[in-house]
């Protein structure tokens, strides 16, 4: 609604530094309307065009310099892998985030619209309760409100030094977003000039900074799949077992949804971004000396700006008393996930589970489980054939997830899946299931009512089986047809790489493993 005016307002920018902005638009998939459609798959996808559209335009005019304005899921991480594949001077305008709706003294996001359809289901809510959240949950423009995708994406491109610092948690309709686009774009005139280039700042120790941030403020599981698709783009060696390096060692900082309390714009009036690498760099977690899009260092960017505010915030915790420890987002490895899958631990008492597999072959027939009251505590559910080929384009499973915490059973049933989860999921969930079942991973042998073990703290997921009879029933299984045989879809399908490797669209070869904590 907004991206247009700040398009615009770029333009000016630019053209006020002694640029000419020309303006060209990309496409790009809502996942708050295609969420729990045939649509959904199409979102992930978009990431490829989108990186596919602007590669194409910048490099087949031979632009100068590219200011990428977005505010969804995919159009942020598919701008940046843009940006590093053509290393013309490039910077990442967010389009902002929402505004939060209020019902009965509480913040809303999208994301308490599919919970309520869960509370609803379960008679745990009134029918003018359920739609009063529905009319109130979005009260103005912008992305979703929560440390979701698109506001954990914003985030860590001010950490990777690709975004002017506050950018990230403006919100869409305030003026200062018009503004910092504007400013934005004089910035970027001035990259030209010095020649500054993505791959400059784009590095393996800018995106530990990234992916640093991304734990401190506990951001979404899909930053995972992206930071790979972005490091490779780059030709920066980074592997999913990175993330769990940086994990160890980053407590969690930020009290925000889904699982925490407040939202974008309260951790926004809290100090923003800059006051969450403050407290990092103060305690050495993050690279100062990393370059930014301004010319200047990380390090000397953010000795600029002041402390994060006082006691009366509740939104940043200080460093030696955080929310949690370690970060939230695990890498989980075992039989069912020999090359890793994506767990989000935080807002759970206890993020583990061993119980019987409720087994389903696609989201759809999951749903009609949830919603017939059929899943019952301790139950693991398993929703497969939903990854990158399989799905294809690795659809995100917020439906069954939200309708599962809204019958009150987030905290005592997991779910499994080789597809994706959105930034607003939460509870005990684990997603990017890598081999998927579409390439015979052992995801697609499970059988209704076997043990699966989801153990956070051992960093395992397993299923409990004597070997001889999972390479028994390997010998059955029959890898199934394409879904789709024409069109974009199929070529996804056709092209894709595991989850494990950013589910890219490119090439992927074998990455080089850099001894462990190495950063160049």
């Amino acid at each position: 609604m907004h991206i247009d005016a700040l398009a615009r307002a770029a333009a000016t920018g630019a053209d006020s530094a002694g640029g000419k902005a020309v303006l060209f638009n990309t496409i790009t998939v809502s996942d708050g309307i295609s969420m729990g459609t045939e649509g959904m798959k199409y979102s992930l996808i978009s990431r490829e065009v989108i990186a596919d559209c602007i590669e194409t335009a910048v490099m087949g005019q031979w632009l100068d310099g590219c200011v990428v304005i977005g505010g969804c899921d995919k159009n942020m991480p598919g701008g940046m892998m843009a940006l590093a594949r053509t290393n013309v001077p490039g910077i990442y305008v967010y389009g902002g985030t929402i505004k939060p709706g209020h019902y009965q003294g509480r913040d809303l996001t999208i994301v308490s619209s599919f919970e309520a359809v869960g509370e609803f289901s379960a008679g745990r809510m009134s029918q003018e309760d359920f739609e009063a959240i529905e009319q109130r949950a979005c009260p103005s423009s912008g992305s979703c409100g929560g440390m979701y995708t698109a506001n954990t994406m914003s985030s860590s491109f001010e950490a990777l030094g690709m975004s002017l610092l506050y950018s990230s948690t403006m919100a869409n309709p305030d003026h200062e977003k018009t503004d910092s686009a504007a400013q934005s774009a004089r910035v970027l005139v001035e990259a030209v000039r010095k020649n500054i280039k993505p791959r400059d700042i784009i590095t393996r120790r800018s995106i530990e900074n990234a992916v640093a941030v991304i734990m401190a403020i506990g951001g979404s599981t899909n930053a995972v799949l992206h930071y790979l698709a972005i490091a490779h783009a780059a030709e920066v060696a980074w592997t999913i077992d990175d993330f769990e390096r940086i994990r160890r060692r980053v407590p969690v900082l930020c009290d925000l949804k889904p699982s925490g309390q407040y939202v974008a714009t309260d951790l926004h009036q809290a100090g923003g971004i800059p006051a969450v690498l403050k407290i990092l760099l103060a305690a050495d977690l993050l690279h100062g000396d990393c370059m930014t899009i301004t010319g200047r260092t990380l390090g000397e960017e953010i000795e600029r700006i002041p402390a994060p505010g006082g006691a009366h915030q509740k939104v940043i915790m200080p460093i030696d008393a955080p929310l949690y420890a370690h970060g939230h987002l695990a890498i989980l490895k075992g039989n069912l996930a020999p090359e890793g899958c994506v767990a989000k631990i935080t807002g759970l008492k206890n993020p583990s589970i061993t119980g019987p597999a409720r087994v389903f072959d696609s989201e759809y027939a999951a749903m009609d489980a949830i919603m017939a009251r059929q899943i019952r505590a301790g139950d693991v559910v398993v929703i497969r054939y939903v990854g990158p080929k399989g799905g294809p384009g690795m659809p995100e499973m917020l439906a069954p997830t939200s309708a599962l915490i809204g019958q009150g059973l987030g905290e005592s049933v997991g779910l499994i899946t080789d597809g994706r989860f959105s930034g607003g999921t939460w509870g005990m969930v684990v997603g990017h299931v890598a081999p998927e079942a579409f390439a015979g991973g052992n995801i697609a042998l499970i059988e209704e009512g076997d043990t699966i073990t989801i153990d956070a703290h051992q960093l395992l997921l397993e299923l409990v089986i004597d070997p001889a009879v999972l390479e028994a029933r390997r010998a059955r299984w029959q890898p199934p047809a394409p879904r789709y045989r024409r069109g974009v879809l199929a070529k996804f399908a056709a092209l894709a790489s595991s989850a494990s490797l950013g589910a890219v669209t490119d090439p992927v070869e074998s990455p080089e493993k850099k001894p462990s904590g190495a950063a160049d």
